[in-house]
């Protein structure tokens, strides 16, 4: 029945694939569900799995289509939630990057919030030369000179994920061995 399925998609049959969507359509949200945690997420999700299924069909292998669907949806999942961490941090980390109103955001910072900026930053200055090398390059370059993953992978001539995952890792570093309280 399902290797039948497949091969009505496989020869362009609309209908097929309707059929396949509406034969799985919950089993997928439930997945994808499973790792976003969030609705609108999941929905998103979902119909993307389907465009995969779609295009990757040719290179289906009759090795059980529930199975071969699902692992679909988790790859993608996975991927959906890395990619919203990843801006989420890069939001965090980088106020530029925000979305910018008609109203500036610096017209609502206090002074006070600038004065404790300014001493974080004397203070990471200070302490950096605590830090093991490989890690205070990164936290220099990206925390006191505010470069970019790309510029400083260019520097350093090295992928941008690289980048990422030596300020990760400089990152737990620093709060593994610096107290929370002096940051504050």
């Amino acid at each position: 029945m399902e290797q039948a399925l497949v091969e009505k998609v496989r020869n362009g049959s609309d209908h097929a694939f309707r059929v396949l969507i509406e034969k799985y359509k919950h089993h997928v949200f439930r997945t994808v569900f499973s790792i976003l945690r969030n609705q609108k997420d999941a929905e998103d999700a979902s119909q993307e799995v389907f465009v995969k299924i779609y295009t990757s069909l040719p290179q289906y292998e009759d090795q059980g289509l529930k199975t071969w669907i699902t692992r679909i949806a988790v790859n993608h999942a996975i991927d959906s939630k890395r990619k919203t961490a990843r801006r989420n941090e890069e939001m965090a980390d980088n106020p530029a990057a925000l979305p910018k109103a008609d109203i500036q955001l610096e017209d609502y910072e206090s002074v006070e919030a600038k004065f404790e900026e300014k001493q974080l930053r004397l203070l990471v200055r200070r302490r950096l030369g605590e830090m093991p090398e490989n890690y205070r390059r990164v936290i220099q370059d990206y925390y006191i000179e505010e470069k970019s993953y790309q510029q400083m992978a260019e520097e350093q001539q090295v992928g941008v994920k690289t980048i990422e995952t030596k300020l990760y890792r400089a990152r737990l570093w620093m709060k593994k061995h610096w107290k929370e309280e002096e940051f504050r």
